[in-house]
C-alpha cells in the first residue's frame, strides 16, 4: 500500500447544496476548473485558468447589462480568491466556485471536472453532484491475529482509527490464551486446524463488537486482512454491506492514510456495480413506461416530482428554460447571463421532489441523450 498525495477537500453537505439550489437572484456565477495537490507543478497554471474563467463570467454578466454594482462585487470576489496565497498552497483534483453580488462560496473536490463557467439568475450545480453521486466515504477493517482496527475513511478529512467498545485486542486475549498455537488440556484443539477454530472465535467477536457501532449505517465496510483470516471473517460477518473484494497486504503494516487510499479503488468499484444495477433497472422498466431519455418528458416529469432517479450527462450543458408551472423547455442556441443550464435545472427540481440525481459520464448513461430518467409512475 503506497503513500499518496494529500487532498485538501471541502465537500458539500446536503445543506451546502439545498442552499445552492434554492437561490434566485440575476448574476450567479458557476465556475468549475481542474487543479493538481502536487501544487509545485500546476499551482500558476491553475491561477491562470481560473482568472481566464472569471473574465468570462463578468464578460457574460456586462452583455445582459447587470447592475455596475453587482458586477463588481462578482470582480472582486473572484479576484479575492485569486489572490489568497494560503489557499493554492492546498488543494484537490477539481475547484468549484459559486459566486453572486451577495456572497461566495468554494468547494475543493477529489474528483477531476471539466472548465466550465455558467453564468445564470441560479447556480450552476450538476457537475458539483458528481461528489454526492458517488461520496468516497467507507470503514475498513484492518484485522489480523495481532490487531483488529476499525478506520473511517471519509471524504473530506483525514482517515482515523475509530473507537469501538468491546472490540479484542487481538485473537489470543480474545479466546483467553497466551497465543492461538496453544493445545487446549485435552488435546481435541490443536495444530492448523485448532488456530483456525479460534481464529473463527476471535472473528465473531469483532463482528459482535461491530455491530452496534455499524447498525443502521450505509457506509460499505471494506476488509483488509491475509488468510486464512480473511475468509474466516466473511464466514461470521452479519454487516450487509461487507465489500466483495478485499484490500491486499499485511494490514498491521499499513497506516491509515495507506488503507484510506487502497479504498477508493474498491469504492469505484462498488459504484460502477451499483450504476450498472440501476442501468439494467431501467432497462426492465422501459416495456412498463416507466423510463424516458426525452428532454422535454424528463423535464415535465422532474416539475411534477415524478422522477424517481435522474442520470444526467455531467459534462453536457443545454442552455435554456424550463416553465416553472408546466414544465414546458425552451432551448437556446448559446449561454447567457438569462438561460441557465436545461440538464442542471432537471436535477435540481428531481432533488426538490426527494428524487435521486446520478451526475456521471457519456459512457455510464443507459441512453444517449444528455438525461435519463427511472419514473415513480408512466407520464
Amino acid at each position: 500500500m503506497k503513500g499518496a498525495v494529500a487532498l485538501y477537500t471541502d465537500i458539500p453537505t446536503v445543506s451546502d447544496l439545498e442552499t445552492l439550489i434554492s437561490v434566485r437572484r440575476p448574476g450567479c456565477v458557476a465556475i468549475y476548473l481542474p487543479t493538481s495537490p502536487i501544487t509545485t507543478e500546476t499551482v500558476d497554471a491553475d491561477r491562470i485558468e481560473l482568472k481566464n474563467l472569471a473574465k468570462a463570467a463578468v464578460a457574460q454578466l456586462e452583455a445582459a447589462r447587470m447592475d455596475h454594482r453587482d458586477v463588481a462585487a462578482v470582480r472582486d470576489s473572484l479576484a479575492e480568491l485569486d489572490d489568497d496565497e494560503t489557499f493554492w498552497t492546498r488543494q484537490a483534483h477539481s475547484l468549484a466556485v459559486f459566486a453572486s453580488p451577495d456572497w461566495t462560496r468554494r468547494f475543493r473536490l477529489p474528483n477531476r471536472l471539466e472548465p466550465m463557467v455558467e453564468v445564470s439568475d441560479r447556480f450552476h450545480v450538476k457537475p458539483l453532484l458528481r461528489t454526492v453521486t458517488f461520496p468516497q466515504a467507507a470503514y475498513v477493517l484492518a484485522l489480523s491475529a495481532n490487531r483488529a482496527r476499525l478506520v473511517e475513511v471519509a471524504p473530506d478529512a483525514p482517515a482515523g482509527d475509530v473507537r469501538v467498545p468491546d472490540m479484542p485486542a487481538d485473537a489470543a486475549s480474545a479466546i483467553g490464551k497466551s497465543s492461538i498455537g496453544d493445545r487446549s488440556p485435552d488435546r481435541r484443539i490443536q495444530g492448523s486446524e485448532g488456530q483456525k477454530v479460534r481464529l473463527r472465535q476471535y472473528a465473531r467477536q469483532v463482528d459482535e463488537a461491530l455491530r452496534p457501532l455499524l447498525r443502521g449505517s450505509e457506509l460499505p465496510l471494506i476488509l483488509a486482512a491475509t488468510e486464512p483470516l480473511e475468509a474466516i471473517y466473511r464466514s461470521v460477518n452479519s454487516y450487509p454491506l461487507l465489500a466483495d473484494a478485499t484490500l491486499e497486504g499485511n494490514p498491521d503494516e499499513a497506516s491509515d492514510a495507506q488503507l484510506a487510499e487502497a479504498s477508493r479503488a474498491v469504492l469505484d468499484g462498488i459504484y460502477s456495480a451499483e450504476l450498472a444495477g440501476l442501468r439494467d433497472r431501467y432497462e426492465s422498466l422501459a416495456a412498463q413506461g416507466r423510463t424516458s431519455d426525452d428532454l422535454a418528458t424528463v423535464a415535465r416529469a422532474a416539475t411534477f416530482g415524478a422522477v424517481a432517479t435522474l442520470f444526467a450527462d455531467i459534462d453536457e450543458t443545454v442552455p435554456g428554460a424550463i416553465d416553472e408551472q408546466t414544465g414546458e423547455v425552451t432551448v437556446d442556441d448559446a449561454d447567457d447571463a438569462v438561460n441557465y443550464g436545461v440538464v442542471d435545472e432537471i436535477a435540481r427540481r428531481t432533488l426538490l421532489s426527494r428524487g435521486r440525481v446520478l451526475a456521471i459520464r457519456r459512457d455510464d448513461m443507459p441512453s444517449s441523450g444528455p438525461v435519463a430518467a427511472i419514473l415513480r409512475y408512466p407520464v
